[in-house]
């Protein structure tokens, strides 16, 4: 399987003056874990998570000051549509990364997650049940 059919094909795009509560909100409203940010002074796209967000709020910052800017992953790991799901999955390891922006060229087509491959790695059975702690 391709990192194609597993993709989120809905990309969640942000400017990096975006405040991190901006930045959180239309990720939860979205229910994704990652926004990618594009910033007309710096070429390619970066990428902001979930992560990144609670890193910034654990550590004290004011989500409500705070922007995309500053917490934004600039040097990132990009993988084709063409790629299979081990391929990103071993690049997600080595980075130690949940996210990848997918890029067909130099256009972004979508982002695959860790949660994406999985589920394409171990389909919902009907009748499964879900693990209680």
């Amino acid at each position: 399987m391709l990192v194609r059919d597993a993709m989120s094909r809905v990309v969640l795009t942000i400017g990096p003056a975006h405040t991190l509560r901006q930045a959180a909100r239309l990720m939860s409203a979205r229910r994704m874990g990652a926004a990618v940010v594009l910033d007309p002074d710096h070429s390619g796209p970066g990428i902001l998570t979930e992560r990144d967000i609670l890193d910034a709020v654990g550590a004290g910052h004011d989500p409500d000051h705070e922007t995309a800017h500053g917490h934004t992953t600039t040097d990132v790991v990009f993988a084709a549509p063409d790629w299979t799901l081990d391929e990103a999955a071993a690049a997600m390891a080595r980075g130690e990364f949940r996210h990848l922006i997918v890029l067909d060229g130099e256009e972004t087509v979508g982002v695959v997650s860790v949660r994406d491959i999985i589920r394409c790695w171990v389909p919902a059975r009907d009748g499964a049940r879900a693990l209680t702690v």
